[in-house]
C-alpha cells in the first residue's frame, strides 16, 4: 500500500445515523483502531454515501446559526480561524440535503424542523443587500464576512442558491403540522423579500454583486453558460421583484450567441461555456442548478439542459478515461473534474476549478457522484471504486474527502468543502426519488418564471 502524504482522521466504515453527535462521532473516529470496512454496493451504498455526507450539515454545521460553514476541518485546525464563516451558497444546497435527510428519516423529523426554524430565524437577521445576503457571514453574529476588498454587499448568485432550499423547504413543510405551517411562511418570506430586479442595474443583464460601499464596481454581469442559469430562473419567478424575460434572453443567452456548434469526442456541447468551449467548465457547471430545477424534459430555444448537461459530464468522463497526460490511477473508476481542493506543486492543499482545461492530476469525489443522475452506470462505479477500494484513502467523518491524487504517493486534502459535500447528498436523492426536483418544479412562482423566459419543462 503507498504511503499516503496526509494522516487521515478516519479508515473505518462509518455507517451510523446522523443523530449521534459531533463530538461522540468524532471521538469514536479518533479512538478506533478497526480498520476493516463491509464492502458496499447499490442501495446500501447509496444510504451510506447519502447519509454520512449529510453530516456536514447535521452533525458539523455551525452552531450558533445552524447553517453551513465555508469549510469543516476534522482536525479542528483553520490557519484562517475561519471555522463559523458560513457559505450563502453551500447553506442552499445544505437546506436541500436537510429535506432529502428529513425523508429518509437520516434525521428526526421534530429536530429537523428546530433546526430549519432556527436557520430560518438567523437568516431574517443578517445583513442582506436589497434582500440579497453575502457570499460570507459570520455564523456567531451576522454579519458579511468579505469575500474580497470590493465583494462586501450582495452576492445574487450565491443567494439563488440559497433561494432554491427556501422554494423547497416551503413546499415541503406548507401542508404539514401547525408548526412547520409556520416554517414554511418564514422561508417564504425570505424568498419574496429578494429584490433580484435590483441587481439589473437597470440594464438587461443580472450582475452578480452589489456593495454599499463600492456599488457595481465588481462589474460582474452573468453572460454566457456557466453555474448561473438558477440565478435567472429565481429572478424570474420572484413573485415581488421579477426581472424581465430580456435580461435572460439579452444578458445570459447573448441573444443566441450563447448556442455552441460544437462537439467533443462526438458529443455536441449545445451551449458555449464560458472559457472552455472545446471539453465544457468544470462539472459544478452540471449540478449547482439543477439541484432543484429539474433539467429532464426542460428546454428553450437555445438548448435540451437534460442532453446539455448529460454530453458535458461524459466529455469530462471520456476525458479521465482517455486519460492525455497519463496520470496514474485515470480510468473508468477514478474520474471527475471540478472546483475543489487541489494539490499544489510542493504537496501543500490549494484550490482550483478543475477541468480537462485545468487538469492536475486531482480527482474531486462530489465531481462523478453528483453526476450521478446523467450517468449513473459510470458515477455508481467510481462511488464504489472510491468507496471499496480507496477507502483508507478518500473516506471520512463527513464522507468522501474534498479532493484526492494517485499520482505518484497517494495524496488527499482531508477536508470538506460545503458546496462539493451537498450537491452530492441532493443529486443522490434526485437519482433515487426525484424528491427534491419534485418539490421545486411544483413551486407555482417557478412555473411562472419558466413560462416567462420561455421554457418547456
Amino acid at each position: 500500500m503507498k504511503i499516503y502524504t496526509y494522516l487521515l482522521i478516519a479508515s473505518i466504515f462509518l455507517n451510523t445515523s446522523c443523530k449521534n453527535t459531533a463530538e461522540d462521532q468524532q471521538k469514536s473516529e479518533i479512538d478506533s483502531n478497526d480498520k476493516t470496512i463491509q464492502k458496499l454496493e447499490g442501495e446500501a451504498l447509496l444510504d451510506t454515501v447519502e447519509s454520512q455526507t449529510l453530516k456536514y450539515f447535521w452533525d458539523y454545521a455551525e452552531p450558533n446559526s445552524g447553517l453551513a460553514r465555508e469549510r469543516f476541518h476534522p482536525d479542528g485546525n483553520y490557519p484562517l480561524n475561519d471555522q463559523n464563516i458560513i457559505t450563502t451558497g453551500g447553506s442552499g444546497f445544505g437546506l436541500m440535503a436537510l429535506i432529502a435527510g428529513i425523508d429518509r428519516k437520516f434525521i428526526p423529523r421534530e429536530e429537523g424542523i428546530k433546526r430549519l426554524d432556527k436557520i430560518a430565524d438567523f437568516l431574517a437577521k443578517a445583513d442582506r443587500y436589497h434582500g440579497a445576503w453575502s457570499h460570507w457571514i459570520d455564523g456567531e453574529t451576522g454579519k458579511t464576512q468579505p469575500f474580497g476588498q470590493k465583494d462586501n454587499g450582495g452576492d445574487l448568485v450565491e443567494t439563488s442558491f440559497l433561494a432554491q432550499g427556501f422554494i423547497v423547504i416551503r413546499e415541503y413543510l406548507k401542508n404539514g403540522t401547525d408548526q412547520e405551517k409556520a416554517v414554511a411562511a418564514k422561508y417564504d418570506e425570505l424568498w419574496k423579500g429578494i429584490d433580484w430586479n435590483w441587481y439589473t442595474n437597470n440594464k438587461d443583464v443580472l450582475y452578480w454583486h452589489w456593495s454599499p460601499d463600492y456599488k457595481w464596481e465588481m462589474n460582474f454581469p452573468l453572460e454566457g453558460y456557466n453555474e448561473t442559469l438558477i440565478t435567472y430562473i429565481m429572478a424570474a419567478a420572484s413573485p415581488t421583484h421579477s426581472i424581465s424575460a430580456d435580461a435572460y434572453h439579452k444578458g445570459w443567452a447573448r441573444n443566441g450567441a450563447i448556442v455552441s456548434h460544437n462537439s467533443k469526442y462526438g458529443l455536441p456541447l449545445i451551449l458555449k461555456h464560458n472559457y472552455a468551449e472545446e471539453f465544457g467548465g468544470p462539472l459544478f457547471w452540471a449540478h449547482y442548478s439543477y439541484l432543484g430545477l429539474n433539467p429532464k424534459g426542460l428546454s428553450d430555444e437555445y438548448a435540451d439542459y437534460w442532453e446539455l448537461n448529460k454530453n458535458h459530464v461524459m466529455i469530462d468522463y471520456l476525458y479521465c478515461v482517455k486519460n492525455p497526460n497519463q496520470f496514474e490511477g485515470y480510468g473508468e473508476n477514478v474520474w471527475g473534474l471540478t472546483a475543489s481542493y487541489t494539490k499544489e506543486k510542493d504537496g501543500s492543499i490549494g484550490y482550483t476549478a478543475h477541468s480537462p482545461n485545468n487538469d492536475r492530476g486531482v480527482i474531486s469525489p462530489t465531481a462523478a457522484i453528483s453526476s450521478i443522475p446523467y450517468t449513473p452506470k459510470q458515477s455508481l462505479a467510481a462511488m464504489s471504486y472510491f468507496y471499496n477500494e480507496l477507502n483508507d484513502l478518500t473516506w471520512g467523518p463527513a464522507g468522501f474527502y474534498d479532493a484526492f491524487s494517485l499520482v505518484g504517493e497517494d495524496w488527499v486534502a482531508p477536508q470538506y468543502l460545503a458546496i462539493d459535500q451537498g450537491p452530492m447528498v441532493v443529486m443522490i436523492e434526485n437519482y433515487r426519488s426525484g424528491l427534491i426536483w419534485d418539490l421545486f418544479m411544483g413551486a407555482d412562482e417557478v412555473k411562472q418564471g419558466l413560462d416567462k423566459l420561455g421554457f418547456k419543462y
